[in-house]
């Protein structure tokens, strides 16, 4: 989940001097006060290092979205960390009657937050809004098989044009959405207004800085402990960890290895870690010069000292990675080689391009740690490749990297996590040629992608992924860095355990 699914933004701009208010009914609940007593529920504050962009839950992926519609929204099916098994939720059972057909029992008695109940025809609606051209969901690459969507009574049935061996996993990912209510006021006020069925509803959404959701009171599952939760952009870091200490906030996230010790040494406070599916990696813009020559950007891979950044700047709480994949999931292999800390070859592949010394661009944002793209810009420069940072809003980085025109830069750093532990959800819409996310498009990628992704053969699968791993590593339209870890700072009194699959319900948070 992107750090994160990063993918397509809603067109305001989210970081203005003037913030827009967008209220739903009621107040705004009130922040916590600097000491919180454990025994009393109260607003729960999250400090998040950026403002969610979209609360329509088709329109964003990212990861600060991601976290507030979640706690809005019920999906059709839900995934268990502990067992990366995939789980009733909307849908109570389905069935699988051909390799191309899936029927869903859709659960009765779910209502959205303005009383309307859930049925099936929401269920095909959501998924037909999100693969619809017209709608243009950066969540549409995660559903290219499926053909048809169609309710009957309290059943759906999903078609795809071939067998889909990730479609179950991805659909851990759709959000049901209320048609009735969508097409009634339209996807624009959706955005702004959104209502869902989940254990939260919005509450008020001050753009760019806050989001408040309290308690569904028509929530079918068990009741929330937190009778509200605040979403708060905190950019700073040392603001977050200030917040923490002083009981203005509950959570923070992220918290960056070198303040680990900070929050651990205090009392009053816990470090959370997990290490995660999502892998960190550097991404490079083939449209734009020097960066659409290969050999810059193989010497870019192997200027930068890897080992000695997570040694020094991860502080161990990462996990060196080979390729854009981590080991957790399905079609992971340690036999493709990786890319070796090696100026002097660096150097020499610099000379081979006929490298003039052309700054390069790199494009970043608050939510992508600057200590880390300061280092990338030393270790370049050390070879003979001056960097220039520019670091803009993370609505407006999102809205040049998906521009189609690419003129973005020449380098941005990412953080990718399939929408469930397979190969596919992180290859398929991180480089296939229709990708958002990549200038690079190359035909034997794509034909060995499409093959790992037409057929339920787990071997077959194996064979076409590494080919397409291979053609990663001839070509480097990115690196991989490494396995990200996920450093959380909480008050001691936070009853949760944060899992690799960065699932943020807050309706699984109490008090110890």
């Amino acid at each position: 989940m992107m750090s994160s699914r990063r993918m397509t933004v809603w067109a305001m701009g989210l970081g203005t001097a003037s913030m827009v208010l967008l209220a739903g009914c009621g107040t705004s609940a009130k922040t916590a006060s600097a000491t919180h007593v454990s025994a009393i529920p109260h607003t729960l504050v999250v400090d998040l290092d950026a403002a969610p962009s979209n609360l329509d839950p088709g329109l964003q992926y990212n990861l600060e979205s991601y976290w507030v519609y979640r706690n809005i929204f019920d999906q059709l099916l839900t995934d268990n960390p502990k067992t990366d098994t995939i789980e009733p939720d909307v849908a109570t059972a389905w069935r699988n009657p051909s390799p191309t057909t899936w029927v869903f029992t859709i659960r009765k008695g779910i209502k959205f937050t303005n009383g309307q109940p859930l049925t099936a025809s929401d269920v095909a609606y959501s998924l037909n809004r999100i693969i619809s051209p017209s709608f243009d969901s950066p969540q549409a690459p995660n559903f290219a098989e499926v053909k048809s969507v169609t309710a009957s009574g309290d059943h759906v049935t999903i078609t795809t044009s071939q067998p889909d061996p990730v479609l179950l996993g991805n659909l851990t990912t759709l959000s049901i959405v209320p048609k009735n209510y969508i097409i009634a006021h339209g996807n624009a006020y959706f955005n702004l207004h959104p209502i869902g069925s989940g254990p939260y509803e919005l509450q008020q959404w001050v753009q760019g800085s806050t989001v408040t959701l309290v308690r569904n009171p028509h929530y079918w599952g068990k009741k929330p402990v937190f009778p509200a939760v605040e979403f708060r952009a905190v950019p700073s870091e040392a603001t977050r960890v200030s917040d923490l200490e002083s009981g203005v906030a509950d959570i923070a996230f992220p918290i960056e290895p070198d303040q680990a010790a900070t929050i651990q040494s205090n009392s009053s406070l816990q470090l959370l870690t997990t290490p995660t599916d999502r892998v960190a990696y550097l991404a490079f813009n083939t449209d734009q010069a020097p960066t659409n020559n290969v050999l810059v950007r193989e010497a870019i891979t192997h200027a930068l000292n890897i080992p000695l950044m997570i040694k020094t700047i991860e502080q161990g709480y990462a996990t060196p990675v080979n390729t854009t994949l981590t080991p957790v999931g399905f079609g992971y292999d340690a036999s493709i080689p990786g890319y070796t800390y090696n100026p002097s070859l660096a150097k020499t592949l610099l000379k081979e391009a006929h490298y003039t010394g052309a700054p390069l661009v790199f494009a970043t944002s608050p939510s992508y740690p600057t200590i880390v793209i300061q280092a990338i810009q030393q270790e370049l420069s050390a070879v003979g490749i001056p960097v220039k940072i520019v670091s803009t809003t993370q609505a407006t980085y999102l809205q040049k990297v998906q521009s189609p025109t690419h003129t973005w830069g020449n380098l941005r750093m990412g953080a990718w996590q399939g929408t469930w532990p397979d190969a596919s959800t992180y290859l398929y819409p991180m480089f296939y040629s229709t990708s958002i996310w990549s200038s690079w498009s190359n035909p034997q990628f794509d034909t060995a992608i499409a093959a790992a992704q037409s057929t339920l053969n787990k071997s077959v699968r194996q064979a076409a992924i590494d080919r397409a791993l291979q053609i990663l590593h001839d070509q480097a339209p990115a690196m991989g860095l490494w396995q990200e870890y996920d450093l959380y700072g909480a008050s001691k009194n936070l009853a949760w355990q944060p899992n690799p699959l960065e699932n943020f319900f807050v309706a699984q948070m109490g008090w110890k």
